[in-house]
C-alpha cells in the first residue's frame, strides 16, 4: 500500500523502462509522462492509474499513434496504466500548456476516423478551425479551384429545395466554382440543357468515378455532411 500512499491524484509520473503501449505492442511508451487524473481501488491485476500525457509527450506522440486510435475510437490524450508501471516525476509544463497542445493535435487529426479519406479531407484544410464552418468552406474553395479540371459531367445527388429547376438524377455539366456560401458552402455553376444555373457542390456527384474529380468532390461532400 506504500505505493497508493506515495503517487496520489495530480502528480506528475513517468514511464519506467520496457513498457510497450496496450493499444499498439509495438510502441514503446518507455518515458512518456503526464500528470494522474484517477486512482483505481486494488483488484486481482493490481492498481489502476490514469495518467493525462503533458505537452511535451503529446508533441512527441506517433502519428500513426494519434491516427491508428482514432481510426479504433480510442483515446490517445491519457492512458490507464498499473500504478507499478509509473513512477513519481517533476512536473515539466502546465495544464494549460496540455490543453493547448490538445487543441492543436485534435484539430490536425480532426479526420483521422475517416481513414484515408480523412489524411485527403485533412490536408485540404490543414491550418484551419474545424469548427469554423466558413473557413472550412473558403479552405475547400481554395483547394478545390487547385485540384479540379473543368467542365467535368456530373448528375444531382440530392436536392434541398422542394420546388426548382434541378432534380435529383440530372445530369449536368460543371464549368466553373462560382462563390463560397455561408449555408450551403462551395457553390459551382452548372449547365442543365440550354440552362445555366448555380447549385451547391455537396449535392452532386462526378460521373466518371475513375476521374481524380471524382475522389476530391467526394471528400468534400464527406466533409459537408459530417462536419
Amino acid at each position: 500500500m506504500g505505493k497508493v500512499e506515495k503517487i496520489k491524484i495530480g502528480d506528475s509520473v513517468v514511464v519506467k523502462d520496457g513498457l510497450m503501449c496496450p493499444d499498439m505492442e509495438s510502441l514503446s511508451i518507455a518515458g512518456w509522462q503526464g500528470r494522474v487524473l484517477e486512482i483505481s481501488d486494488e483488484d486481482e491485476e493490481g492498481i489502476f492509474v490514469e495518467i493525462e500525457w503533458d505537452s511535451i509527450t503529446l508533441r512527441a506522440l506517433p502519428e500513426d499513434y494519434i491516427r491508428d486510435s482514432e481510426e479504433k475510437g480510442l483515446g490517445w490524450t491519457r492512458m490507464c496504466l498499473l500504478i507499478d508501471d509509473v513512477k513519481l516525476a517533476k512536473p515539466r509544463d502546465t495544464e494549460d500548456n496540455v490543453e493547448s497542445v490538445v487543441e492543436e493535435l485534435s484539430a490536425l487529426h480532426a479526420w483521422d476516423s475517416f481513414g484515408e479519406q480523412g489524411v485527403r479531407i485533412g490536408n485540404a484544410l490543414k491550418g484551419v478551425d474545424p469548427d469554423d464552418d466558413y473557413a472550412c468552406m473558403k479552405a475547400w474553395n481554395r483547394y478545390l479551384k487547385k485540384v479540379l479540371v473543368f467542365p467535368f459531367d456530373a448528375r444531382i445527388s440530392e436536392d434541398d429545395a422542394e420546388e426548382g429547376p434541378l432534380k435529383i438524377g440530372d445530369r449536368i455539366s460543371v464549368r466553373s466554382i462560382d462563390i463560397v456560401d455561408d449555408l450551403y458552402g462551395v457553390i459551382v455553376d452548372v449547365r442543365f440543357g440550354h440552362f445555366k444555373y448555380a447549385h451547391p457542390l455537396c449535392n452532386i456527384e462526378v460521373l466518371d468515378k475513375k476521374s481524380p474529380n471524382y475522389q476530391n468532390v467526394y471528400d468534400y461532400v464527406v466533409w459537408f455532411a459530417n462536419r
